[in-house]
């Protein structure tokens, strides 16, 4: 099996040679760097020009379109943004920058303007982060977010752990993470011991669009997380051409479920400059949505929610 760090390392590099099946639009790939894992290239239907694994993962021609309502900072994480790499917008919880890379660049990313070098939290050793929270009692619960907290090596992730258990008013350690689909190499047993031995309650969110996404390898992946002890949900965003139909959703949903993930979040589109099109009307994402529920148990039907920025808590949107 190839090393994770390998193959994430080839991906950053862009040395995988996406181009050979995808010749790439140079102006989409200089505002945002294709990065995809060798795995999910194999994985793409090269004669299918609406592959939902493409259409996540390859620049597009589309991504040069400037739209009105484009933002560089949809969800308004720079105003949230407290000491480096922590976004606090909710009570009881932050948002840790723990990384600035992905092992794969999403193209509908919000944050694929993110001035990432201004924001990366471990630079010291999370320092000002752990600070911050230690200050604030109410802060029961972090999430690991980023870029992707898992592109940290195991060592580094314990360091941070080690700092957060050791303040009494942090309950719960939050991941959000799409590495167990896109790179589930590195679901490996050092991090696996870490996972375990960590005394912290531990909830990962999985990030999953398409049933076709749940190979073989991030099947293995997920039920490894699940022996560690965590409970595993997962958040999708509604995207035109890839989900945004009734029977994907629902297949998704039992998907995940046989895989023992619940369905928690299917996101609306953030609306990031340069990936307007992926954008399903919030209308008809309503009418999708009120479907999914009748189709499925409540169990099995994610919440269709929007982030606004400024609010409270996400908003949810009744189907």
């Amino acid at each position: 099996m190839t090393d994770w760090r390998t193959e994430l390392k080839t991906a950053l590099s862009g040395q995988n040679h996406v181009a050979i099946h995808h010749p790439m639009d140079a102006a989409a790939q200089s505002m945002f760097p294709a990065v995809v894992p060798s795995s999910q290239i194999a994985m793409i239907d090269w004669a299918d020009a609406n592959d939902p694994l493409a259409l996540q993962f390859l620049p597009s021609t589309k991504e040069k379109d400037v739209h009105p309502d484009g933002l560089a900072d949809p969800v308004g994480d720079m105003n949230a943004s407290q000491q480096h790499g922590i976004i606090h917008k909710y009570h009881g919880r932050v948002l840790l920058i723990a990384s600035g890379s992905c092992a794969v660049n999403c193209r509908y990313c919000f944050r694929r303007h993110f001035d990432y070098q201004s924001q990366y939290a471990p630079r010291h050793q999370w320092r000002g982060a752990i600070k911050y929270i230690a200050k604030d009692p109410s802060i029961h619960e972090v999430i690991l977010s980023g870029g992707d907290p898992l592109t940290l090596s195991t060592d580094k992730l314990k360091t941070l752990t080690d700092q957060l258990q050791a303040l009494p008013h942090v309950k719960t350690l939050r991941i959000h993470s799409r590495i167990p689909s896109v790179l589930p190499e590195r679901i490996d047993e050092p991090l696996l011991d870490w996972l375990t031995t960590t005394p912290l309650n531990k909830v990962m969110v999985l990030h999953t669009n398409h049933k076709r996404e749940l190979s073989d390898t991030a099947t293995a992946a997920i039920e490894q997380l699940r022996g560690a002890g965590l409970t595993l949900l997962n958040q999708s965003v509604l995207l035109k051409g890839v989900n945004d139909s009734v029977d994907t959703l629902a297949d998704l949903s039992h998907a995940l479920f046989d895989r023992g993930v619940l369905p928690y979040y299917l996101h609306q589109f953030d609306r990031v400059q340069n990936a307007g099109h992926f954008e399903v009307p919030l209308q008809q994402a309503q009418k999708i949505h009120h479907q999914l529920q009748q189709k499925l148990p409540g169990y099995l039907v994610p919440k269709l929610a929007l982030e606004v920025p400024g609010e409270s808590s996400k908003t949810w949107v009744n189907g």
